[in-house]
Formats: C-alpha cells, structure tokens, sequence
C-alpha cells in the first residue's frame, strides 16, 4: 500500500467542527482502561521487526494512511495529526457517504510507541474513542495496535444493532490489514 493523502476539510467546516462538543464524557479513556457500559475492542497485528519499521509505521498513522489505507475516505484540517485536529471520516459511496465527524484527543510520542486517539464528535453516528499506535517491543517486534471503546449514539446507529458491529469489525480488519501491508513511497 502506498501513501495516500487526507483531502482539505474546507475551513469553515473544520472552524465548525472545533466548537462541536464531543459525543462521549470519557475523553482520553484509552489511554488506560475502556470504560463501562460501551463495546471495547483491542486488536493488534505484527507488522515488521526493527527500528526501521516501527519509524515507518509511525509515520503512516500520523498521516491518516491507516483510514485512507482501509478505503476510508478523510477530509481532515491538517495532512499530519496533531492534538486538536479536526477531520470528517467518510464511509459508503455517493448519497450513501457517511461523513463521521472526529478529533484528535491526544497524540502518543514516546521512544517505542507512537500514534494517536481520536473521539467522535455529535453527529458522529458512535460514540466514542479509537487509538492507533505502534509498539516496538521488547524482541524488537513492531506491532500495530487499535484500541476503542463505542456504543450508537443516533437512532440509525441503535437501529443497526448487530449490523452495525459487524460493520465495525470489519473497517477494524481493514485497518489491520492496511498497516499491515503499508509500503512506504519511496
């Protein structure tokens, strides 16, 4: 998989979405244990080994090739993730696109493990907060971790039901298998 680049979220719309309020009391949960009363996932998959790879890795997620790279469309208001940014991820095709308003929690930047959270803003059909990170460990394994926590937060959303949890454990492989597969350009 080659980079792909997060299209401009129009300035108004990112101006906007700075102001709307989070879906979710438990900001920054991830960082540590999952809170009560929502779906939790934790997922992770190897994805190299070394220095090298951890550093690649790193800077996919940074710059949204782990959505981009599972077929999601991001309209973000900045190409590299930082706290604060604001960005629309879309999902489905034409007038069946679904645009799930985020924003950036908190960025992790420590010496074997970086990426970032992101929490679902209202509007957002969820409600909750997804992290992605990549670990070097011990044996020099790079691994790709996702870590949430959601439950719907709009009538459609509790009307899929099941649906609705099938979908997202499908976009989770996805995400898997993009950081998976992610070949930096050369």
């Amino acid at each position: 998989m080659t980079r792909r680049r997060a299209r401009p979220l129009k300035s108004h719309i990112a101006t906007r979405l700075r102001g709307v309020a989070f879906s979710y009391p438990e900001i920054g949960e991830t960082r540590a244990k999952p809170p009560d009363g929502y779906h939790h996932v934790h997922r992770e998959v190897v994805v190299g080994s070394g220095r090298r790879r951890f550093d690649e890795i790193a800077g996919a997620i940074e710059t949204w090739q782990v959505q981009l790279g599972a077929g999601l469309r991001v309209y973000a208001s900045s190409e590299t993730i930082a706290a604060g940014t604001v960005a629309r991820v879309a999902v489905g095709v034409g007038p069946l696109r679904l645009k799930a308003p985020v924003r950036v929690v908190y960025v992790v930047d420590e010496a074997d493990r970086r990426g970032f959270a992101y929490g679902t803003l209202v509007g957002h059909p969820e409600s909750g907060e997804e992290l992605f990170c990549v670990e070097l460990r011990d044996n020099n394994t790079v691994v790709f971790v996702v870590t949430a926590f959601s439950r719907p937060h709009t009538r459609l959303a509790r009307i899929a039901g099941q649906v609705g949890r099938l979908g997202q454990r499908a976009i989770t492989a996805r995400y898997l298998r993009a950081m998976r597969t992610w070949v930096p350009r050369d």
